[in-house]
């Protein structure tokens, strides 16, 4: 197996950790990998009304992952959250958020509430 091939069965499985700790704690998951015109979300969930976008990380240790959010990924996250919203009834006015979760090399799961779109 290539080395792509292995990072990418490694970022589904992460997503997957991922999709299910949200689905545990009364999440309903809306769209896995979700591509719009500008970008890809990894996952998106809803709570009632409200949306949240979460960009999965995985590396070595939680720190690691966490480094490799850029600010240009973030601004891509946005735009990519920004399109999905409109297909909603309340669009942009609807309720969300945005969360990293990082994966560590052992399946260790930790979740960063409302990551992105803060200075």
């Amino acid at each position: 197996m290539t080395g792509g091939r292995t990072a990418y069965l490694a970022g589904v499985a992460a997503e997957d950790i991922v999709e299910r700790y949200y689905r545990s704690h009364g999440y309903t998951t809306l769209s896995q990998r979700y591509r719009g015109k500008r970008g890809e979300i990894d996952l998106i969930v809803g709570e009632g009304t409200a949306v949240v976008f979460v960009e999965v990380k995985k590396s070595k240790t939680h720190d690691r992952a966490a480094t490799r959010v850029s600010r240009a990924q973030q601004l891509r996250i946005m735009t990519t959250a920004a399109e999905y919203l409109t297909s909603l009834p309340n669009g942009q006015l609807t309720e969300s958020r945005f969360d990293v979760a990082l994966v560590d090399q052992f399946g260790g799961l930790k979740i960063l509430e409302n990551a992105i779109g803060h200075d």
